[in-house]
């Protein structure tokens, strides 16, 4: 397909080997509207679905396999996960819209941007472990503390435990310096994350929450997805409760929450 059915801002795959169509003709008012998001492509394929070859399964549009904006073969890992992208196309209507297709997104930087940089990846990962969300606590009031006490300190007894880190506490917004031998701990958990597929959806979730601790936990399902996301969102909860909830942060903080949850539902299927 023509890049004009096929921008990279959409993070929607090419199909191969397809003949480009004849291009659009010039737009006279393109100039005049300016710049802003562009105008959401036509549905260009009757069918949407996946195939198999040697193990691996690839999204096709119409028979065709298809690649990610970078012209690398869309090529999922499990079945599952497959299923699951090729349902995100053929949920599309009269547009394709890429904020209605999360898991594609995903996988689409799993294999542009993850697979071929792990190693900066895994680094970008790890200087979370000396500033997790986890290890700063309020100093008041009380029912904060308790709350982000009854949240957290198991899944810091879960991190101890399982990953061998153990962490030092702070209050308030002053660094604190975590053990060597914590943040190295940590490491090695982002070492043997599988695949390109989980080390993205790792990504996501840590940084849409702040702490690498609650999307390891996630990862491996010592936590819902849901459960994660709370104990990530203390802290806001608190402040709700106190001063009430501001309709356009409540619509972010939504959005945000279906990209979590997307993350770890691609984490899972990838599994």
């Amino acid at each position: 397909m023509s890049d004009t059915s096929n921008p990279d801002w959409l993070g929607g795959p090419s199909v191969e080997p397809a003949a480009s169509p004849n291009p659009a003709p010039p737009d006279p008012t393109k100039s005049a509207r300016g710049p802003g998001r562009p105008a959401l492509p036509k549905r260009f394929y009757a069918a949407a679905g996946s195939a198999e070859t040697d193990g691996q399964f690839r999204l096709t549009l119409d028979g065709r396999v298809a690649n990610t904006p970078a012209r690398n073969p869309l090529v999922l890992p499990t079945e599952a996960l497959a299923q699951a992208v090729a349902a995100e196309w053929e949920a599309q209507v009269a547009v394709i819209d890429p904020h209605t297709m999360p898991l594609t997104r995903l996988a689409n930087t799993a294999i542009d941007g993850v697979a071929p940089r792990r190693d900066a990846v895994i680094d970008d990962l790890s200087a979370y472990a000396g500033t997790d969300l986890l290890a700063y606590r309020a100093g008041d009031p009380e029912r904060l503390i308790a709350s982000q006490a009854a949240a957290w300190d198991p899944v810091l007894d879960w991190a101890r435990d399982a990953l061998d880190a153990r962490f030092i506490l702070g209050e308030g917004v002053m660094h604190v310096t975590q053990p060597e031998a914590t943040v190295a701990a940590l490491r090695r958990a982002l070492a043997q994350t599988d695949g390109p597929f989980r080390l993205a959806a790792l990504h996501t979730m840590t940084t849409l929450t702040g702490s690498l601790l609650l999307a390891l936990a996630v990862l491996h399902d010592h936590l819902t997805p849901e459960q994660a996301w709370e104990a990530a969102h203390v802290d806001e909860a608190y402040q709700a409760s106190v001063w009430g909830t501001d309709a356009e942060a409540e619509i972010r903080h939504a959005l945000r929450k279906g990209e979590f949850a997307a993350a770890a539902r691609l984490a899972a299927l990838a599994g």
